[in-house]
């Protein structure tokens, strides 16, 4: 069959990626600027013999992709910023009672209504915090084509591994933006498909029982096995339970299968930070423009390097330290008052060399608006 070479938005990459990985389940309600990534599913996900419905609003589409992973399928939703908001409790529900599902928003301006077709980087914390009490959370983003499609691929392969919704933000600007994307051969990102259970029928099956690993088999509802799925706390059978033991060893659980395997789920890119001075930090499509400043800046021998975050939530703070520690400038480049710049500052030795480069009226940041803040920057003479 060989790659297949195609000329897509960001959008659309992802719906091949989702594809690629088994999707079988997709829910969701129209909302600028992810829409297109419904409308094409609305197509291609029946003709693979998978299951597209439009909801009423986000809160349905996130409570039946729920169902649906529970029966067996892999499903997935996508939104933006209002959207993603009313998502939040749902997404909740899915965190404890450990349903693998990806939601994806491709983030706009706001608060509120905002900018519905303008760029933003803003639900970096509602990704980590939208949703209340302590819990632990995976949040993927890519700025370009051929990542976003790996990172998608990726987001239901962490999503079944530690039974979690994993929530991919892409940006305005990399939803909307074409450009080329090789679509691999079917087997060359390897999939990792629905750890079921081998209890058999009749058999005492603990539907929240982990094994050595910490993985959870899962039985699809429906089936042979009967079980509770609740999200008050509950115990190994899924009943609920407000035992202080038992509600411990969940929120333990809960926390520690995500930020107890933090290096395994990080993705980072790097480019030139073996002697990098001035270390530039982004993610998403900001990171294309501080990649170009950075790529400028070498060729003319200044030591600056970028570190690019796929991996934003568990915030990888022990690679961000170790890629900084010699660095007289630290600089984040993202597209909000500086979500990621709060972590940089809290994972670094000496948060007082860590600067914001930022736009934050729906403009796309260019290079040249970092290389204006560089010079500010850098005349400080920290």
């Amino acid at each position: 069959m060989g790659d297949h070479l195609i000329f897509v938005q960001g959008n659309e990459a992802c719906v091949e990626a989702a594809l690629y990985a088994g999707l079988g389940f997709f829910a969701g309600y129209p909302i600028t600027p992810s829409t297109e990534i419904a409308e094409l599913l609305s197509l291609r996900l029946p003709q693979r013999g998978g299951k597209f419905i439009q909801m009423e609003d986000e809160i349905a589409s996130m409570c039946a992709i729920i169902g649906a992973s529970l029966t067996g399928l892999k499903s997935m939703t996508a939104t933006s910023g209002p959207g993603f908001s009313l998502k939040q409790e749902a997404i909740g529900y899915a965190i404890m009672t450990e349903v693998p599902c990806v939601v994806v928003s491709v983030m706009r301006g706001g608060p509120s209504t905002g900018l519905p077709t303008k760029v933003s980087q803003g639900d970096v914390m509602q990704a980590r915090w939208g949703t209340h009490g302590d819990h632990a959370v995976i949040a993927l983003t890519a700025s370009n084509h051929q990542d976003l499609f790996a990172i998608t691929v990726e987001a239901f392969n962490l999503a079944e591994t530690y039974r979690t919704p994993v929530i991919l933000l892409f940006d305005e600007v990399i939803g909307h933006m074409r450009e080329k994307l090789i679509v691999p051969e079917p087997g060359e990102i390897p999939l990792v498909q629905r750890l079921r259970t081998s209890v058999r029928e009749g058999t005492d099956y603990h539907p929240y029982l982990p094994r050595e690993d910490g993985r959870l088999p899962m039985s699809d509802f429906g089936g042979v096995h009967r079980y509770n799925v609740t999200g008050l706390m509950h115990d190994m059978w899924g009943f609920p339970t407000d035992n202080p033991q038992v509600a411990y060893g969940l929120m333990r659980h809960l926390f520690d299968k995500i930020e107890g395997h933090v290096t395994e789920i990080a993705r980072m890119k790097e480019f030139f930070l073996d002697d990098a001075e001035t270390v530039l930090i982004s993610y998403g499509s900001a990171a294309r423009s501080a990649l170009h400043v950075v790529e400028n800046r070498r060729a003319r021998g200044e030591r600056m390097g970028l570190l690019e975050l796929q991996t934003l939530w568990p915030f990888p703070s022990g690679a961000v330290r170790e890629r900084c520690n010699q660095a007289k400038f630290v600089v984040v480049v993202e597209m909000n008052m500086g979500q990621i710049l709060l972590e940089v500052k809290k994972a670094v030795d000496d948060p007082e060399r860590v600067f914001l480069a930022n736009r934050i009226d729906g403009t796309f940041i260019s290079p040249t608006d970092i290389r204006n803040i560089l010079r500010v920057i850098q005349g400080k003479g920290v």
